[in-house]
């Protein structure tokens, strides 16, 4: 078996994660990876960040908001690879958001036919469960949907 490299360019990280190049220049500018630098100004990344892109990737992909990810991110040592227990803690807290944002996905789902409180899907039935726009008191956009 060959030596591994310790320092990876970006085309290896993207080969290795399948990312676009782009993407990965895109995660460094937000700060949820870095890289260091070469004399030629090259970038070099530690073989950490393969499973940091792993778990952008994992976040990304149940339809977390980048933000959180990076929350979640932030809470790991610089330079270090997440290990089993990084990604438990992780997944833990990653969990109760979901299940909030399935709960109002299924409401939005079996209300999808009638108001959701902002008259956007059903002008002529919120004349009558809204009149007046009565709901604007309480707010902007579906305030139906976050009771």
């Amino acid at each position: 078996m060959g030596k591994q490299k310790l320092h990876l360019t970006v085309g290896d990280v993207a080969r290795r994660t399948g990312l676009a190049v782009s993407a990965i220049h895109f995660y460094e500018r937000k700060g949820l990876i870095s890289a260091d630098r070469t004399g030629g100004n090259q970038r070099r990344y530690s073989r950490d960040v393969l499973r940091r892109l792993a778990l952008i990737r994992a976040g990304q992909e149940v339809g977390l908001p980048l933000s959180e990810v990076a929350d979640a991110l932030s809470a790991l040592p610089e330079g270090r690879t997440p290990t089993a227990e990084d990604w438990r803690q992780i997944a833990t807290g990653w969990a109760s958001k979901l299940d909030a944002r399935i709960r109002v996905l299924e409401r939005l789902r079996n209300d999808l036919d009638g108001c959701i409180g902002c008259g956007c899907l059903s002008m002529q039935r919120c004349q009558l469960i809204n009149p007046s726009d009565v709901l604007a008191e309480q707010g902007t956009g579906a305030v139906t949907l976050s009771r």
